[in-house]
């Protein structure tokens, strides 16, 4: 019988989950792994608001009712929340960005993904690295 394989904790900026909850695409693929219990995604309270707000933009043209099923059903069952302990500031050029790094560190992730250039340029943090999506899918192939 074979090992069962570890699920690896991660943080999804918001761009990634919102793409990967709502568009057909590569970035799907990571709703895949974490129903599959391959990955756990972590949310803080910083992350999940942007993540709620974000949702509400009128270009996306989601309900009050569409955003509670995504919310209820497709995130919160499969996501740990987690507390923010760890203070990060000053490590990204976009100061917004590092409540990202601050739930990776807090919540023992090891790997942050993102679509954004500015945050991928800051590579590893304490135990986190930092990567792109397409990296991140290649190590679940």
């Amino acid at each position: 019988m074979g090992k069962k394989e570890k699920a690896v904790k991660v943080v999804l900026d918001t761009n990634i989950l919102v793409s990967a909850l709502l568009f057909k695409g590569e970035l799907a693929r990571l709703v895949e792994l974490w129903k599959g219990g391959r990955i756990i995604p972590l949310f803080s309270k910083e992350t999940f608001d942007e993540f709620r707000t974000v949702l509400t933009y009128p270009k996306l043209k989601l309900s009050q009712t569409e955003i509670a099923t995504i919310i209820e059903a497709e995130v919160l069952p499969f996501f740990e929340v987690i507390e923010a302990t760890e203070v990060v500031s000053g490590i990204c050029k976009d100061p917004d960005d590092d409540k990202f790094i601050a739930c990776a560190v807090s919540g023992g992730a090891g790997v942050l993904v993102t679509g954004d250039q500015q945050l991928c340029d800051v590579r590893v943090h304490k135990t986190v690295k930092v990567i792109n999506a397409a990296d991140f899918l290649r190590m679940f192939v």
